[in-house]
This record gives structure tokens, C-alpha cells and sequence, in this order.
């Protein structure tokens, strides 16, 4: 999934009517009792050992508030023995006063251990969000931990090709690439493939989903957690998933904000069709927005008519790139963004108008500044990303059945469509075994009731995936937020939202049913800039 994931109810429909992919004939590799046992003995290694906090990394820039430590865990759990990954992990000790009860005291609930997604993104800076006025009170009961996943920096990071190479320059877009684009997209993604296995060496086919929840189960040992209080948002809410399916007695309560499907016929490659066809609907809504507000931004007062600006910005931007950075792929790539969070929307709006009207400087600071730190992260983070989904499950090894079912979803999706190809399509060329995904399960009483957020518009993460979730996890409770489209709902301006995880995490109250909340405000408009003289 792109970067977090991305789906659809349409897109459901729609995927039916594609031809089954072939796939390489390796036989997927799968838990064992091998790893179980690997697994037990590095969590009571881990036990024994703990935590020693202390100060954080310097390079990962966190306040002297945030306490950091290491966990370590086997590379392989069928050995665990063998070679050995730090993880580093970072924790706010929970405050114990009542933010609105005249400092009163409030017992501690032990540690919320959270994992922001990607793959290939750092939970390092979670304990942050203490600060936050929507999160003081679960601030005050538990103690807020993030950590960096196995080959996430500084968690013995993965690298696939020189960070300096990782930044391409002003690229086009075409929403109806030429055959001898796509060949050389899939010549690209093969190299990277190609590389990503000579870096990596034997160590990397250990990055995968199952080996991140075992990961997540030596952790919460270190953590001297009987049971795990857990948050996943987006990927995480699958790597939550197996975490449910694998040790479903050390779960003590269980957030989903923004749920991956976890059908094993989604995992991972129609998981990403169907988050193609959601952001049509995503951009969609952004465009209508913008029409709605052609006071501020003057792109035009309907969809379509700001359909038709952007795609003048973006044939202006491949005569002739602004800032020399920013063509129409970065155009496209910071769009993206406002399909995942509406808070984007003004500022998106206002870049496009201000450089249709003379002045590219909004978009060049949106979409092109690229530092030689910024680089190293994003680098990273793709790597890992790649890792995990291509290690995870088989994926089509023919380029003809990505470009067949690629094509034509992109009659009706073409804004996210070819994009989420190139990024995926290193899995068609991925040398080792892949992973079986989990048919993730539990009957009644397996599990404690666990709590499910979803938006009912979100691109990033669609809304099936919640619902299949719920019906996979038995006591499972969905609250929905109707009609809204922010990836990821906990902790926001939802007050509704933020009611029911208040409850169930400081008093482990749950709706009786499934139900919903209003949806949050839409964001206000910005004016635009001056066009320069």
C-alpha cells in the first residue's frame, strides 16, 4: 500500500471482474512452531532485560522530554540465537494528574504502545502527542511509548540506493502512459528490486509483517507489560491484526484507526487497486471543495473546471519545471496528500492558484524542497516500505497483468493509478520467499473486545477494510466517522470520536453496537498569495 495503504466499496466491485495474477512459483514461507518458540525465548530475554532510558538519539532531533532505549530482537525468530536487531524506542512517563479535575491524581494504566504505519514509518515522536489537548487524558493514565520498527532509522536501517539518487528530478505524470514509458518504469523498479536484494543481503527477506508483531511481542515483554495496550493507525492496524491472530491472550485493549484489509486476498497487491480507485473518489471531493470556494482561490466554481486548472499547472510544469524542481510528478505526489488529510486542502488550493497567477513559490516550498536529511529519511522509509509488502505476500511476477488490470482501472481512476505502479512494482521483480499472509481470526472470548475507527471516505485506508476487520474480530466495536475522509480520526477534532477512545482506553467502555459520529468541519479557506510582479 503507498505509503500508509488506500481503498474502496467501488473498488471492491470492480476487482472482482479481474483475472486472478499469476505469481512466482516459490513456495511462500509461513509461521512455524520454529518461530513461536524463537519468539518466547527473546520476550523472556527481554523481560529480564527491560529498558534502560535514557537520552535519545541525537539525530532523530526529539525534546529532552521524550526518554529513549533499546530492545533487542532475534533477525530471524527460527533463530534466535543468531545475528540480533536493536529497536529503538522512546517513552513519556504518564503524568497522573487530571487535566480537568484540579490536578487530581490518576492512576497509572502501564504503557499505550504506538505504530504510525508505513511501512517504513517511526513511532519515535508519538509520545508527543501528550502535549495535545485532545490526548491529556490518556496522557495521564498511561505512559505513551513510540518505537522504530526493525530497519526504520535508527532501528537498524534498511537501504535500498544512495540516498542521493532517491529524490528524482522534475518528472511527468501521464495518466495514459506510452508503452515506452512504462518500459522504462519497469526497468527502473527492476533495478531497484535488483538492488534493494544486493544492499540488503540474506538479512533482508527477515524484514516482513510477522516478524514486525513478534517484534511487537518482545517489546511489550521489555516494556514490562503483562498484557499489550496497543494503537495502530493504517498499517498499523494490520501489523495490530496479526498481533491479535498471534498472541491474542497478551492483549489487554486494541485501537484500529484507519484499517488495512486484512483479507489475505487483499495482501498487497489488491489492497493497492483499491486504494487507487478511493482516492478518485478523494480527489474528487477536494476538487468540489475548491469549486466551492472559487471566491478565494479563482480555479474555477466546479469540479471540473478545477479539474482543468490543475491540468494546465501540470502541462505548464512539463514545458518547464518551477524552481527546477517541481514537474508534473511533484505536482501530483503534493496533491497527493490533500486525499489524505483534509487540513492540506487550503494550502494545496492555495499553491495552485498563486502559481497559475505568476507565482510558483508556494508550490515549489510545498512540493519541491528537498534536503540532504530529507532525502536520507525518505530513502529509508522506501526501502522499508518496499521491504515489508514485497517480503509479505506473492505478488504478480508478469509486468502484462499489473499494466492489463492497471489500465483499466485508470479509465475511471487515472489521479492515483499509475503512481501507486512504480511504487509498488519492485514486488513483480523481488528475489526470496514471501511470506503466507494470516487469515486473521478470533473467536468470541479469544480476544478482548477491541475498539475500530474508520472514516467513511478515506482514500488512504478504505472504508471495507474496517468493516471486514470488525467482522474478522469477534467483540469487535466500529465507530465510523460518516461522510469524512481524514486518514486516521483518533486525537483529532472529532469530539465525538475522541469520546468513545477516551472510554475505552481509560475505562475500557465500548458502544454496545457499532455506531457513528457527525463529521468533523470542513476546512476553512485560505486566501491566496499576490501573484508576484
Amino acid at each position: 500500500m503507498r505509503a500508509a495503504a488506500l481503498y474502496s466499496a467501488a473498488g471492491s466491485l470492480l476487482l472482482a471482474t479481474l483475472t486472478a495474477a499469476p505469481v512466482r512459483a516459490a513456495p511462500p514461507a509461513g509461521p512455524g512452531p520454529a518461530e513461536a518458540l524463537g519468539t518466547a525465548v527473546a520476550a523472556r530475554r527481554a523481560a529480564a532485560a527491560g529498558v534502560d532510558f535514557g537520552r535519545c538519539p541525537q539525530a532523530e532531533e526529539l525534546p529532552d522530554g521524550i526518554r529513549c532505549g533499546t530492545v533487542t530482537v532475534p533477525l530471524d525468530y527460527a533463530h534466535p540465537d543468531g545475528k540480533q536487531v536493536r529497536l529503538t524506542v522512546s517513552r513519556v512517563r504518564a503524568t497522573h494528574r487530571d487535566p480537568d479535575g484540579g490536578g487530581r491524581e490518576v492512576p497509572g494504566q502501564g504503557a499505550l504502545l504506538y505504530n504510525p504505519g508505513g511501512p517504513g514509518a517511526s513511532g519515535l515522536y508519538f509520545p508527543l502527542v501528550g502535549m495535545v489537548p485532545e490526548w491529556k487524558r490518556i496522557a495521564a493514565a498511561y505512559d505513551l511509548v513510540g518505537y522504530a520498527p526493525r530497519g526504520v532509522a535508527p532501528s537498524a536501517p534498511l537501504s535500498c540506493q544512495d540516498p542521493g539518487d532517491f529524490f528524482k528530478g522534475p518528472r511527468p505524470a501521464p495518466t495514459r502512459p506510452s508503452d515506452a514509458y512504462k518500459k522504462e518504469r519497469a526497468a527502473e523498479a527492476e533495478a531497484y528490486a535488483r538492488d534493494c536484494a544486493k544492499r540488503g543481503g540474506e538479512a533482508l527477506r527477515h524484514y516482513h509483517s510477522l516478524n514486525n508483531a513478534r517484534d511487537l511481542e518482545v517489546v511489550r515483554a521489555a516494556l514490562g507489560e503483562r498484557r499489550l495496550t496497543f494503537m495502530g493507525a493504517s498499517y498499523g492496524t494490520y501489523l495490530g491484526a496479526l498481533y491479535a491472530e498471534l498472541f491474542p491472550s497478551h492483549v489487554r485493549r486494541m485501537v484500529f484507526d484507519a484499517v488495512v484489509n486484512p483479507d489475505p486476498e487483499q495482501v498487497w497487491y489488491r489492497n493497492n487497486l483499491d486504494q487507487s480507485e478511493a482516492f478518485e473518489d478523494r480527489w474528487d471531493d477536494f476538487k468540489e471543495w475548491v469549486a466551492e470556494h472559487d471566491a478565494v482561490y479563482g480555479l474555477g466554481d466546479t469540479a471540473r473546471q478545477v479539474q482543468d486548472s490543475y491540468e494546465e499547472a501540470s502541462a505548464r510544469l512539463a514545458a518547464e519545471p518551477a524552481g527546477g524542481t517541481v514537474g508534473p510528478a511533484q505536482l501530483q505526489g503534493a496533491f497527493l496528500t490533500a486525499g489524505y488529510y483534509d487540513d492540506y486542502w487550503p494550502h494545496r488550493a492555495e499553491a495552485l492558484s498563486a502559481y497559475l497567477k505568476g507565482d510558483p513559490q508556494p508550490l515549489v516550498d510545498q512540493a519541491g524542497t528537498r534536503t540532504a536529511e530529507g532525502a536520507v529519511r525518505s530513502e529509508n522509509s522506501n526501502a522499508v516500505y518496499t521491504a515489508v509488502e514485497c517480503n509479505d505476500a506473492p505478488w504478480p511476477a508478469d509486468f502484462e497483468v499489473w499494466d492489463r488490470d492497471n489500465t483499466r482501472l485508470a479509465r475511471r481512476a487515472p489521479f492515483e493509478t499509475w503512481d501507486n505502479v512504480w511504487t509498488n512494482l519492485p514486488c513483480a521483480y523481488w528475489q526470496g520467499p514471501r511470506q503466507r499472509p494470516l487469515d486473521v481470526r478470533t473467536a468470541p472470548g479469544e480476544l478482548p473486545p477491541t475498539l475500530v475507527l474508520a472514516a467513511e471516505r478515506d482514500a488512504a485506508t478504505p472504508y471495507e477494510g474496517a468493516l471486514e476487520l470488525r467482522r474478522r474480530l469477534a467483540g469487535s466495536v466500529l465507530v465510523t466517522e460518516r461522510d469524512a475522509g481524514t486518514h486516521g480520526i483518533a486525537g483529532g477534532p472529532n469530539a465525538c470520536v475522541n469520546g468513545h477512545l477516551e472510554a475505552y482506553l481509560l475505562d475500557g467502555r465500548l458502544p454496545a453496537r457499532d455506531t457513528s459520529c457527525a463529521p468533523r468541519p470542513e476546512p476553512e479557506p485560505r486566501q491566496t498569495a499576490a501573484p508576484k510582479a
